[in-house]
């Protein structure tokens, strides 16, 4: 049988699937017939998976009455989950090459103010003033979120020697790594963490999660770098607390509107770091091979790989 497969995404990303993608359907054994929105001429019934981008053309999936599933090219679902068209099963891609490009990121920022590097590469003074950072085992970090990205990076970080503290929602068991859950596992997590990482999903429990209350609890001069959701943090107290100095530094990937506004109080702070959103991408050649298992785990009666908790909103 001939798999339809239906491309929902920005027309500028079909040019880096369009080989790798076949490919990898191929290297599963699969027959497929691949295709981007508008230019096949199917049946929304005949289709059997749709590949999607919550930036595609695809909002009602009502019409897919036959799709076994909806796989997602982003690590975050939470444009999506909520669809009330959606019944389709969904899965989120949890990528190699997602994971590597956000431990790389955090593990380069979290070295950047461990050390100090701005004192340096920024310093139009040209001040020759000598510091010295502690050793990475006096430097207690903190990552908030153990999902898939959350454990990469924080077993990343913990083998450079940080001791490291992990938070999620439900308790969690990762080697190397001192897990809290639970509300006062969170502010046991923030009390000690001299940087804090934030990796959760946006969902209606952790928006927000980063208010005034818990950003005082913080040490002094502790820095935040969040590559996970701009909504994880509330801005106003954020910018209250980063001009009191209580919070040192943050170092902000991700933000409530994006691209972030020009006249956005964040990009002229003094203590705010902006980067555009580059933390972690899809890489199409990894990620299409997770589709093409979850396509051929899904026709062989074997569960799907990475599917949305739609109760959990992840």
């Amino acid at each position: 049988m001939t798999l339809r497969i239906l491309f929902s995404a920005p027309p500028d990303f079909w040019a880096d699937y369009a080989e790798v993608l076949p490919e990898a359907l191929a290297a599963q054994g699969l027959q497929a017939d691949l295709a981007p929105v508008g230019t096949a001429d199917w049946a929304p019934e005949t289709v059997d998976y749709l590949v999607f981008a919550p930036s595609g053309p695809i909002s009602d999936f009502s019409v897919y009455t036959n799709a076994k599933a909806v796989l997602s090219l982003w690590a975050g679902v939470e444009t999506v989950v909520g669809n009330p068209t959606l019944t389709q099963p969904l899965c989120r891609m949890v990528d190699v090459g997602i994971a590597e490009g956000m431990m790389q990121w955090v593990v380069a920022h979290v070295l950047r103010h461990h050390v100090g590097l701005d004192a340096h590469v920024v310093n139009p003074g040209h001040l020759w003033k000598p510091t010295h950072p502690p050793l990475t085992h006096e430097r207690p970090i903190g990552v908030l979120g153990l999902g898939e990205l959350g454990q990469v990076c924080a077993k990343a970080l913990a083998g450079l020697g940080f001791p490291v503290s992990g938070w999620s929602r439900n308790a969690r068991d990762v080697p190397g790594i001192d897990c809290q859950s639970g509300p006062e596992g969170l502010e046991t997590v923030l009390r000690r963490s001299e940087i804090l990482v934030l990796l959760l999903p946006k969902t209606p429990e952790t928006e927000n999660i980063l208010d005034a209350r818990r950003l005082a609890l913080m040490p002094e001069g502790a820095v935040i770098v969040n590559p996970g959701r701009g909504a994880l943090i509330d801005d106003a107290a954020l910018i209250a607390t980063l001009d009191s100095g209580r919070i040192g530094h943050a170092t902000l990937d991700v933000f409530r509107t994006e691209p972030l506004p020009q006249d956005h109080p964040f990009w002229a702070h003094p203590r705010v770091t902006v980067t555009p959103h580059v933390a972690a991408t899809t890489r199409p050649a990894t990620a299409s091979k997770v589709i093409a298992e979850n396509i051929r785990r899904n026709e062989s009666g074997e569960p799907l790989l990475y599917r949305v908790d739609r109760a959990a909103g992840y």
